[in-house]
C-alpha cells in the first residue's frame, strides 16, 4: 500500500468526495476510504481501501502510514476505529459532526446525541482533533426526492415552504476540512459552518427554476401527508427530527457563520452556486 497522509473515511459521500478532490488537486497524498471501495470515484491516483467498523480487520492496513484522519460521525464502531488509528499513530482526527451538539430543536436529540457521543469518543480517544458543525446540508434536498419530481412533473410537493435553511455547499464544508487537515492551529477547536444565507424552500425552488430554465412549482404537503411520502425515505426518527427544524424554522431565519470564510479566505457558496452545480440533477 502507498503511503498517504491522510485518510478520508466516507470518500463516496457528498463531503467524503470532495475531501478527496480537494485534497489530490492541492498533491496532499490521500487514501478514499468507504465500505465499497470499489464505488469510490476520485482522483486519478488516487488510493481507494476498504473501511468498515464492522469488518474491523479492513482498519490498521487502510491506516498505516496515515497522519491525519478526515472522519464521519457514526454510531457503532467508532470507539474501535479511534483505537485502531490511535495504535496506527495517528495524530489528528477532523471529526464531520453536526451544530445540533449545541443548538437542537426539540425533536432533534437523537441527532445530536448521535453526534455528542461521537465527539466524546474522539476527545477521550486522546487524539488531537477539530469539530466542523454544519447545519443544513443543501445537498439534502437530493435525498427528499426533489430531483426526481422536478425532473418528471416539474414540482416539488413538501411541507413548510416557508422554512428557513443556511444550505451550505458540501465543497464548503470540504474546504474547512481541507484548510484543519493541511494547516496548523485547528486543533481543539468546533466550527459551526454555514452557508452565506438564510433561504426558504421556497426560494431554493424559485433558484432552481431559475438555473434549469423552466417554471417549477411548490406544492404544500400537510406534516401528515409529508410524513407518509417520506416514510419509505427515512426512518422514523429522522423524520421526527427533520420535521421539528422545518417547523421551527418556518418564517423565522436561521442563524449564520462566518467561518467559511474566516478559515477559507473565500466567501461561502451561495445556495444558487450550488444549484448550478447540481443542475443535471433536476434536468430532464
Amino acid at each position: 500500500m502507498s503511503p498517504a497522509q491522510i485518510l478520508v473515511t466516507g470518500a463516496t459521500g457528498q463531503v467524503g468526495r470532495e475531501v478527496v478532490a480537494q485534497l489530490a488537486a492541492e498533491g496532499v497524498p490521500v487514501r478514499a476510504g468507504a465500505r465499497s471501495p470499489e464505488r469510490v470515484q476520485g482522483p486519478e491516483g488516487v488510493e481507494a481501501v476498504a473501511v468498515d467498523v464492522t469488518r474491523p480487520e479492513t482498519l490498521a492496513a487502510a491506516l498505516d502510514g496515515v497522519e491525519k484522519v478526515f472522519l464521519y460521525a457514526f454510531g457503532q464502531g467508532i470507539t474501535e476505529f479511534l483505537a485502531a488509528a490511535r495504535t496506527a499513530g495517528v495524530k489528528h482526527v477532523v471529526l464531520l459532526s453536526s451544530q445540533t451538539v449545541t443548538d437542537a430543536f426539540p425533536g432533534q436529540e437523537p441527532i445530536a446525541e448521535m453526534h455528542r457521543s461521537a465527539e466524546a469518543a474522539v476527545v477521550e480517544s486522546g487524539i488531537a482533533h477539530t469539530f466542523l458543525r454544519p447545519h443544513n446540508f443543501a445537498t439534502n434536498i437530493l435525498m427528499w426526492g426533489w430531483p426526481q419530481s422536478i425532473r418528471e412533473q416539474g414540482k416539488v410537493r413538501f411541507p413548510h415552504p416557508e422554512s428557513h435553511s443556511d444550505v451550505i455547499h458540501e465543497k464548503d464544508i470540504a474546504a474547512v476540512a481541507v484548510k484543519a487537515l493541511t494547516e496548523p492551529g485547528h486543533e481543539g477547536q468546533s466550527y459551526f459552518i454555514s452557508g452565506p444565507e438564510s433561504v426558504t424552500q421556497r426560494r431554493q425552488l424559485e433558484i432552481i427554476s431559475e438555473v434549469v430554465g423552466r417554471p417549477l412549482r411548490f406544492e404544500e404537503r400537510t406534516p401528515r401527508q409529508a410524513r407518509e411520502d417520506l416514510a419509505e425515505i427515512v426512518p422514523p426518527w429522522v423524520a421526527d427530527a427533520v420535521f421539528s427544524y422545518w417547523a421551527h424554522s418556518d418564517g423565522v431565519p436561521t442563524h449564520l457563520s462566518d467561518t467559511v470564510e474566516r478559515i477559507t479566505g473565500r466567501p461561502a457558496r451561495t445556495f444558487a452556486e450550488w444549484a448550478a452545480d447540481h443542475a443535471a440533477d433536476f434536468t430532464p
